[in-house]
């Protein structure tokens, strides 16, 4: 069985074989870890952070979770709206006046959240390039219309709603949606996750690449857009050699551009877990949690072409919510059992139960 370093307490002792298991078939390098009321119960790493298996994943590796990262752009709105400084049911064009154009008059902040603003790709697609470009991003969608009337439809927005929520959030605050997060929500929880890699931070050193699927044509897989699970819709071409780019790492793409390890993930969101109160600290309050599992839409995604259900910024998946990125990391949150669980790796497979396999393991240890 693969060797796996951290802690983990015997009750937890499911997720460190889960792990291994994983380790020794198709993973390279991956962590996995279980925060119970704010505390780490399984913190767990293993395999290497290079394809050629000559580097370990250690202790600190981080790599890009891909839409896991929406989670932690979702903890940040509703931290502003718990505070009293987001209404998530303003429209977006009081915090954001460009906005109010092309029938986007009726866009509420909570549609933002929900995938249900029907502004779920750049229409005209855009390039790769033009992702770096947070001003001219976000001119472009204020001057787009919906594809739909704002609430009666939920479509994937899995690269526009990071730009949607950080204009709105930088409106507020005059600070950049990755500022306020590493200011606000990681530094004061110690947490080693980031919504960019600025340079000489001594974060690329740590960087793990991703790793695409084994399969994939020339070593690389594209998908339009990341988080996505592959489903191609016509929007961005972004490949896996994009999000390991130096450009990529530098810019704020907060819809796919988060980089840490399972334990900064679930350190993260375990205050979600806990009712906004983790290791004695305190973001929000136990009703400012439950907006997150709070339904906003039921039923079949216009771009994923499956059954949903959207909370505020949050995947609900009874009795959890959470979200996954492209290729494998996940993260669920269960306010019940005051419980978060998050595994990242940097092997993508194109469809895989790796994650989930470490999610059951932790309920089992629960009973």
């Amino acid at each position: 069985m693969a060797e796996v370093h951290g802690a983990c307490d015997k009750r937890f002792d499911a997720v460190r074989v889960a792990l291994a298991e994983s380790l020794d078939d198709a993973d390279v390098g991956a962590s996995a870890a279980v925060f119970v009321d704010g505390e780490p119960v399984a913190d767990l790493w293993g395999g290497y952070k290079d394809a050629k298996k000559t580097e370990p994943w250690e202790q600190d590796t981080i790599t890009n979770v891909w839409s896991t990262t929406k989670t932690m752009v979702a903890l940040s709105a509703l931290i502003l709206a718990d505070r009293g400084d987001l209404d998530l049911d303003a429209p977006v064009a009081r915090y954001w006046p460009e906005f109010a154009v092309a029938g986007k008059e009726q866009v509420l902040v909570r549609h933002l959240l929900s995938h249900t603003a029907g502004l779920p790709e750049f229409d005209p697609p855009v390039a790769v390039a033009d992702l770096y470009d947070w001003r001219g991003a976000t001119t472009r969608l204020a001057r787009q219309a919906t594809r739909w009337e704002p609430g009666t439809l939920a479509g994937y927005h899995s690269v526009t709603q990071g730009f949607l929520v950080g204009e709105v959030v930088r409106r507020i605050t005059g600070q950049s949606l990755a500022t306020f997060f590493a200011e606000h929500i990681a530094k004061p929880l110690g947490a080693d996750f980031h919504l960019t890699m600025p340079a000489g931070a001594g974060l690329d050193e740590r960087f793990a690449p991703v790793l695409a699927p084994p399969d994939a044509p020339d070593g690389d897989l594209v998908a339009a857009p990341p988080g996505d699970q592959g489903a191609a819709t016509g929007g961005t071409a972004i490949r896996v050699s994009d999000g390991n780019s130096v450009a990529w790492r530098r810019a704020e793409i907060l819809s796919g551009s988060g980089y840490g390890n399972a334990r900064s993930v679930a350190a993260v969101q375990s205050v979600l877990a806990c009712g906004g109160e983790a290791r004695g600290i305190r973001l929000l309050s136990p009703e400012g949690c439950e907006r997150a599992r709070a339904e906003q839409y039921r039923g079949v995604d216009q771009i994923l072409g499956r059954s949903v259900r959207y909370g505020l910024g949050y995947g609900i998946f009874d009795p959890a919510c959470g979200w996954g990125g492209w290729g494998g990391s996940m993260v669920m949150v269960d306010l019940d059992a005051r419980m978060a669980v998050a595994y990242v790796m940097n092997q993508m497979l194109p469809s895989d139960y790796r994650g989930l396999g470490i999610v059951l393991a932790a309920y089992d240890a629960l009973g």
